[in-house]
Order: structure tokens, then C-alpha cells, then sequence
């Protein structure tokens, strides 16, 4: 009964939303976002406590208002998650922009594939799918949702314009196999995880679990790491899709000290973005809730 209740209010959003004109569903998305923000009492502790960790000199009232403008724009994400059906190549600028393509192009033309490093910043979801729309479909890394309809619908909303998506636990095979053919794919990095899948590397100063899959597999295949952000652009009133240089990886031969030191490197990207974009970064996630052995929780 619950999952049959989680997929009609799903649903319900996704037709009422996506059949509102653009801007009416916009503000019906961030006031979604606010009420959201009213009713999730635990979320606002926990985005309140990575807050501290993140940035101690902020008062209170600072965090809170980020916390606070964190899901006006996933509310606005939604409602432009719902519009996808209604994208098309033209009318897609409308939504976002490219900023910095020619460094995708570049990593691209050395043929040996592209990882994407991403996190959950900005418009990530919007990001992946105007990208396909202007035909560079992509691999995305995804986990799967709990609600195997709500996770077809979406899956299904994700890869209309030749997307395709595979889970985490076909991390390291999907991975190669995209790699060896040339392909790009999309990872959020920013995601708690446990040994000894995940790595403690520093994330605003105090130990964080990280995934090193990326790093490995960059090493192994020569791929590319690119930085790719879509950030909210107030002063457009739309979302750059942003891509950096490739990064220059660690490669020292010692396999396991290497996927360590470039997976900090990963995460420090991360982070800077975070720190430039308080009001765009997940701090809802309970992103330091592995700890090294003997230390305390955090939340």
C-alpha cells in the first residue's frame, strides 16, 4: 500500500507539474520545495550539522537560510525533471546553457572515454538530459530506487533522448565496458559509502567515506576525468552546464595509494564547488555518517 501511495503522488506531480506552462510550474516546483523544507524536521538537522562542519564561522541563521534556499531549488528541479517530455533541441536553451563545451570536446577526441565527475549540485538531473538533447547521450551511474515503479518512471524520464542508465552494483563492469568503447558516463562522487568500497579522504576538513571506483577505473583505462556542474544561474534565470579541463590524474604504480590520492583530488573538486555554490550542494545527505574506526558518530 505504501509503494502503490508513493507512486500516485509521484505520478500526480509529474502530470500536474509537467502539464503547467514552464514558469507556473516552476513556482509551483519551489513551492513544493518549501513546504518540503517545512515538513522534513530531520532533514533541516542534518543539513544544519554538515553546515557546521562545512563552514563553523556561519551563525545559525545562515544555515538555516541555506538549508532553506537548498530545497527551493529542488523544487525547482522538479519541476523541470516533470517539463522533460516537453524539451526538445530548440527549446532546450530556454532551460541551459553550455559553459566550457570545448573541454568536453577536447576529452572526447582522445577517443579512450570521458568520466564525468559530478555531485549533487545544481541541476544534475537537468544537466545529464539537455546534454543527451543536444545529442551527446550519456552512461549515468545510478541507485536504484526503493519504489521499483517511481524508479521506472524516472529511469524512463531520464533516458528519453538516448541516455541510458546502470546501477551501482554494475559499477566496475558497466564502467570498463563504456570506457573500452569510447563512452562517457556521469558519477555523483559525493555520496556517504563504507569501506572498502569507499575511501576516507578529506571533505571540508573532516574524514569522508568516498567511492573510489572512479579513480581506478580512470587509471586503468586512460579515460578522461572531466569536472561537470550544472549550476543554477540566477542572474540568467536558467542553469549552466559546466565542464572543466580534465584533470591531471596521480599515477605513481602503487594502485591503491593512487585510487586514494586522486579520489581526494576528486572530492576536492567537489568541495569547491560546494564552497562557491553553498545554496546548490545536497547538505541534506548524511555525507559523513561513516566514520574511521574508534571515532564518534556525527549524527
Amino acid at each position: 500500500m505504501r509503494r502503490q501511495l508513493e507512486f500516485a503522488c509521484v505520478w500526480i506531480a509529474v502530470r500536474v507539474l509537467g502539464a503547467l506552462p514552464r514558469p507556473v510550474s516552476r513556482a509551483a516546483g519551489i513551492s513544493l520545495g518549501l513546504a518540503a523544507y517545512l515538513a522534513s524536521g530531520r532533514l533541516r538537522r542534518v543539513g544544519v550539522r554538515n553546515l557546521q562542519i562545512a563552514f563553523p564561522k556561519l551563525s545559525d541563521a545562515e544555515r538555516r537560510r541555506i538549508v532553506r534556499q537548498l530545497f527551493v531549488g529542488l523544487g525547482r528541479q522538479l519541476s523541470e525533471f516533470c517539463l522533460f517530455p516537453s524539451y526538445t533541441a530548440a527549446n532546450a536553451g530556454q532551460v541551459a546553457v553550455y559553459d566550457g563545451f570545448e573541454n568536453y570536446e577536447s576529452a572526447r577526441a582522445a577517443g579512450r572515454g570521458v568520466l564525468l565527475l559530478t555531485a549533487h549540485l545544481g541541476g544534475w538531473e537537468i544537466g545529464s538530459f539537455v546534454h543527451s538533447l543536444f545529442g551527446h547521450a550519456i552512461n549515468i551511474v545510478v541507485r536504484r530506487l526503493d519504489n521499483p515503479k517511481v524508479d521506472a518512471l524516472v529511469d524512463r524520464y531520464r533516458t528519453l533522448h538516448g541516455n541510458r542508465t546502470f546501477a551501482k552494483e554494475d559499477f566496475a563492469r558497466g564502467l570498463l565496458a563504456a570506457m573500452k568503447a569510447g563512452e562517457t558516463v556521469g558519477i555523483l562522487i559525493d555520496t556517504n559509502m563504507t569501506p572498502p568500497q569507499g575511501v576516507f579522504v578529506d571533505y571540508f576538513g573532516a574524514p569522508a567515506c568516498t567511492a573510489s571506483g572512479m579513480a581506478r577505473v580512470a587509471l586503468r583505462s586512460g579515460a578522461a576525468v572531466v569536472p561537470a556542474f550544472t549550476i543554477w544561474d540566477k542572474q540568467l534565470g536558467k542553469y549552466r552546464v559546466r565542464f572543466d579541463p580534465s584533470l591531471r590524474l596521480v599515477s605513481t604504480g602503487d594502485d591503491d595509494a593512487d585510487a586514494v590520492s586522486n579520489t581526494a583530488m576528486f572530492t576536492r573538486v567537489v568541495q569547491e564547488y560546494a564552497t562557491h555554490y553553498p545554496e546548490q550542494w545536497l547538505w541534506v545527505h548524511r555525507r559523513w555518517k561513516t566514520r574511521p574506526p574508534g571515532e564518534p558518530p556525527i549524527y
